[in-house]
């Protein structure tokens, strides 16, 4: 069977790529270099803005530049593709459209995963970007599966944009963790039987 190449959309943010990536390394059962999995990573963070695109309606939409890059992958031998990237998935139908192999849709494979492994579950919290929040990307994945979904109260999700920007900057620390935390109580006070971190930097 010939191994499968994994092709990566990456850079938004690097740090999020650069997690995947080691993710992958960490789950490969290897003993050597050669049992590791190939990826070729396209790792831009020169990809138009999400933020400016869906909240401030002032930027680029990345779509096209994602279709490119998804173009370039599967011509370097990608068999598959992934988007490290959940606000990102607002543009799945552009990369999809964009190439012939399969890509993987990492908020579906979220909703399907949470409904298969919490039988009986009903709410779900999000911890995401604002942007993911107002495309609905997790409501309607949750939704096909019978699960809704609570956000943060208002005051605390400008404090996680505020986190998510710190910590893409690669500065971070107690107070982000404190909010994070914050966050996080105010979704169970919500009654969420769990809580989803949709922001990879998170």
């Amino acid at each position: 069977m010939k191994e499968k190449i994994v092709g990566i959309i990456g850079g938004m943010g690097p740090e999020a790529t650069v997690d995947l990536m080691q993710r992958v390394i960490k789950a490969t059962p290897a003993l050597d270099d050669a049992d590791h999995i190939r990826m070729i990573v396209d790792n831009n963070p020169k990809i138009p803005s999400r933020i400016k695109a869906l909240l401030e309606g002032i930027g680029e939409s990345p779509g096209p530049c994602m279709a490119d890059m998804a173009r370039k992958l599967e011509a370097w031998g990608a068999d598959f593709l992934v988007i490290p990237c959940n606000t990102a998935h607002y543009y799945y139908s552009d990369v999809k459209s964009a190439v012939q192999i399969p890509v993987l849709h990492m908020i579906e494979l979220t909703a399907s995963l949470v409904a298969q492994d919490n039988q009986g579950i009903k709410t779900v919290g999000i911890m995401a970007t604002t942007a993911t929040l107002k495309t609905g990307l997790y409501s309607k994945a949750l939704g096909r599966h019978g699960i809704s979904v609570v956000y943060p109260p208002e005051d605390l999700q400008n404090r996680l944009m505020d986190a998510i920007k710190t910590i893409k900057a690669g500065n971070y620390g107690k107070p982000e963790v404190e909010t994070l935390k914050a966050a996080a109580e105010s979704l169970v006070a919500e009654k969420a039987q769990a809580l989803i971190l949709a922001c990879t930097e998170l």
